[in-house]
């Protein structure tokens, strides 16, 4: 079993950064862990953010390239979100994720189906 619970989520604005975090207690050491985001009421489009595997290789939809990293601290139990240059479009419910087994090309799909552990999210919202 693996629990997760997300924090640092705010109003920020465009053009402003955020980290958010996700606290992560059970089992620690999953292969993959990722962020998701969608808006409310819309389950079925829940979006890949970002994953990063164990050994430490991180992945990003390229919605937020060069602007988000994904980090672990070293005893993972910490999975961190650094969000820069917000746009609008990035508001949203942000999800943590783990999947404990894993293998990494699932892992570079950032695919939410991969995923049976989810947070229960926190929102971002980016005015303009």
């Amino acid at each position: 079993q693996v629990h997760l619970m997300e924090s640092g989520g705010g109003s920020v604005q465009a053009g402003g950064s955020r980290r958010l975090s996700c606290a992560i207690s059970g089992n620690t050491r999953s292969n993959c862990m990722g962020w998701f985001r969608q808006a409310p009421g819309k389950e079925r489009e829940r979006e890949g953010v970002a994953t990063l595997f164990a050994d430490g290789t991180p992945y990003f939809a390229d919605s937020v390239k060069g602007r988000f990293t994904i980090s672990q601290d070293a005893d993972k139990t910490t999975l961190y979100l650094q969000m820069n240059n917000l746009k609008p479009e990035d508001s949203d419910m942000y999800y943590c994720a783990a999947a404990p087994l894993l293998a990494k090309p699932y892992c570079s799909e950032i695919s939410k189906s991969n995923f049976p552990y989810w947070g229960q999210g926190t929102q971002v919202t980016v005015s303009s």
